[in-house]
This record gives structure tokens, C-alpha cells and sequence, in this order.
């Protein structure tokens, strides 16, 4: 077997990871206290990957980050990169399709703790960016972790966006997804069990893990 496909796979699921965690924490903390009109809006344009079909979002990014359009023109020329069919399309497109993955959780996740937490932070002089980094987020490990492993599970399963964006580039764009595709197309089953078999695997281990760190962590809450 090929490792190559897997070795990409995991590869885009962590840079992908790592990126929206960055990301999502002020967006998560925005919706989640944030007052501001356009709310719906916002909120249904992050959600959006989770309802349209991937091969939607796919084709609109193609469109996007072909160097026939503006987006990916203006790219090209101001870092000279090619975002179609290279893996740092594939990281973007990613980073777009897997985004309410990580935002939603960590929403739910500071939308749970007790107001008394904030106000008292406040109370004892504590700034917004302090509240949150020193007394906020401590506090939501399961939550980030949840988003974490829920975000790098998403990217790993993906299929559509990226064989839209990306292609079938051996050592580029060539993911686990689309390494079984191209085996069943071969009707190389064996070849493609074994594929599928690596990734359930692997996703059960780390979603095991997960659920059961989280639980040990509300245990500990409750006991506390």
C-alpha cells in the first residue's frame, strides 16, 4: 500500500486543524457575546458547509482560486502560488469547508459558562483579552478539544472539495479520499479496504480518546 495518500491526509487535517483553531476562537467568542445586527447572517454563511453539498462548495472555490478570476489572480501575483490543484488550495478550501466544525463547539462551548465568570473578572479590573485568554478558555478544554478533533476528523473524511480543488496529484493532491476512489474506479478492492481500514481506525482511536478525556474532565468538574 501506497503511504503516501495517508501521510498527505493527516498532513491537511493538522495544518487545517491549527489554522481554524486560531481562527475560530474570536469568531466563537464574537457570536457567543458579540451584540451585533447581521447576526443570522453571519451565522448562516459559516454553517453554510454543513448543508450545501461539498461538490457546491468545491465548484465555487474552483471558480475562486482559478487564475482566470480575480481571487486566484491576485494571489498568484502577490505570493506567487497557484491555489488550483496545489496543496495550499487544498489547505484553504479546507480551512472554508471544515470552518463551523471548530467555530459551532468552541460557541457552545463559552456559551456554557456561568456569567459569574466573566463579571467577576471584570469586577477585579481584567481586560476583554485577559478574561477570555486567562479565565475563559481554561475552562473550555473539552469544548476545544471537541472542535479540535472534530475539525481534524471532518478534513480527514473530506472527498468532494477536495478532489475539486485539488485533483489527483501524487504527493500533492492525492489524499486517502481520493486514493480509495480511485481503487474501487480500478475495482482494486483489497487496495481500497486497506485504505478505509487505516482511516477507521485511526478516527475511532482519536474519537475514543476524546470522549473519553472529556468524560474524565466532567467527572472531575462534578466531583469538584
Amino acid at each position: 500500500m501506497d503511504w503516501q495518500p495517508l501521510f498527505l491526509t493527516f498532513k491537511l487535517a493538522t495544518i487545517t486543524s491549527l489554522i481554524l483553531l486560531v481562527i475560530a476562537l474570536p469568531v466563537a467568542y464574537w457570536l457567543a457575546f458579540g451584540k451585533f445586527k447581521g447576526r443570522g447572517i453571519v451565522e448562516a454563511v459559516i454553517g453554510m458547509p454543513l448543508v450545501l453539498p461539498p461538490s457546491v462548495i468545491g465548484f465555487y472555490l474552483l471558480l475562486a482560486f482559478s487564475p482566470s478570476y480575480w481571487v486566484g489572480a491576485w494571489i498568484e501575483n502577490l505570493i506567487g502560488v497557484r491555489l488550483v490543484f496545489s496543496f495550499p488550495g487544498l489547505v484553504i478550501a479546507s480551512v472554508i469547508y471544515s470552518l463551523p466544525f471548530m467555530v459551532y463547539p468552541l460557541r457552545a462551548g463559552l456559551q456554557s459558562l456561568p456569567v459569574s465568570l466573566q463579571d467577576a473578572a471584570y469586577t477585579l479590573g481584567k481586560g476583554r483579552f485577559e478574561t477570555f485568554y486567562k479565565i475563559l478558555l481554561p475552562n473550555c478544554k473539552p469544548a476545544i478539544l471537541t472542535a479540535f478533533v472534530l475539525t481534524f476528523a471532518h478534513t480527514v473524511g473530506e472527498f468532494g472539495v477536495v478532489l475539486m480543488i485539488g485533483g489527483n496529484i501524487p504527493g500533492v493532491t492525492k489524499v486517502a479520499s481520493v486514493a480509495i476512489y480511485n481503487e474501487v474506479e480500478a475495482l482494486n478492492y483489497a487496495a481500497a479496504n486497506q485504505y478505509a481500514l487505516v482511516l477507521f481506525a485511526i478516527t475511532f482511536a482519536i474519537l475514543l480518546m476524546v470522549y473519553s478525556i472529556n468524560n474524565r474532565l466532567l467527572r472531575v468538574r462534578q466531583t469538584a
